[in-house]
């Protein structure tokens, strides 16, 4: 299976996961709203290179843990996903979860948000970290 799916990183060393696996995963959840999958760049950075993003590009002066950009035209889910390495492992340990299961629950997030899924309200943020949950556990990772 040829993948439109790769993996960056910016200031902070490539996070060690299975990543022909943790693309499959993407596929599959794209693959099961009945999208395909287009371009998808997952960018692994430190808090201040995504600080940093979040500045200039939303005008927002706080830290998070990713930031999605959002290319879908259609049917075909494409984007940027930039994830700050330091925050998933600092919610990590708040969490008493894996960095691992963390980290693939924020890819998931962002690719959720390529799919239109959003998480302004409190309703939205529930039905997002259900729909993480649904994945992480159908992919045995919860």
């Amino acid at each position: 299976m040829e993948s439109n799916i790769e993996f960056f990183n910016e200031d902070t060393g490539l996070p060690q996961i299975d990543f022909p696996l943790v693309s499959k995963w993407i596929v599959e959840i794209i693959e099961d709203k009945l999208m395909s999958c287009g371009p998808l760049s997952i960018i692994f950075c430190s808090d201040d290179y995504l600080l940093n993003i979040n500045q200039q590009y939303l005008n927002h002066d706080y830290h998070t843990d990713i930031i999605t950009f959002n290319y879908s035209s259609r049917r075909i889910i494409s984007g940027d996903l930039f994830i700050s390495t330091d925050t998933v492992r600092t919610n990590a340990d708040i969490f008493k979860v894996s960095f691992t299961q963390e980290l693939v629950r924020v890819i998931f997030h962002g690719i959720l948000h390529l799919l239109g899924w959003d998480d302004h309200s409190e309703g939205e943020k529930l039905e997002m970290r259900n729909m993480e949950n649904f994945w992480l556990h159908k992919f045995s990772l919860q």
